[in-house]
């Protein structure tokens, strides 16, 4: 898990990843790191919904932790 996520853009995006790695690598489960990073992403962005968060979070930690990929993702418009 102890991947370099500074090719990521999205200023949310890569605190979302960084967190979620960070919490795993800590002890913390899933379920529970994913809830605190659903939450840092509204952080965020206060206007996005429970949902519209978590099916952001749910994407980029498939893609970015689970597939170890590095290309872009969709997502939120901000830089």
């Amino acid at each position: 898990m102890g991947n370099d996520f500074s090719h990521i853009t999205r200023r949310c995006e890569r605190a979302v990843v960084t967190a979620y790695r960070e919490l795993r690598e800590t002890g913390n489960d899933d379920l529970s790191s994913f809830r605190a990073c659903t939450a840092l992403y509204r952080i965020h962005h206060p206007e996005a919904s429970v949902n519209e968060a978590r099916r952001l979070v749910s994407e980029w930690i498939d893609h970015h932790i689970v597939r170890g990929e590095s290309g872009p993702t969709d997502g939120c418009l901000c830089p």
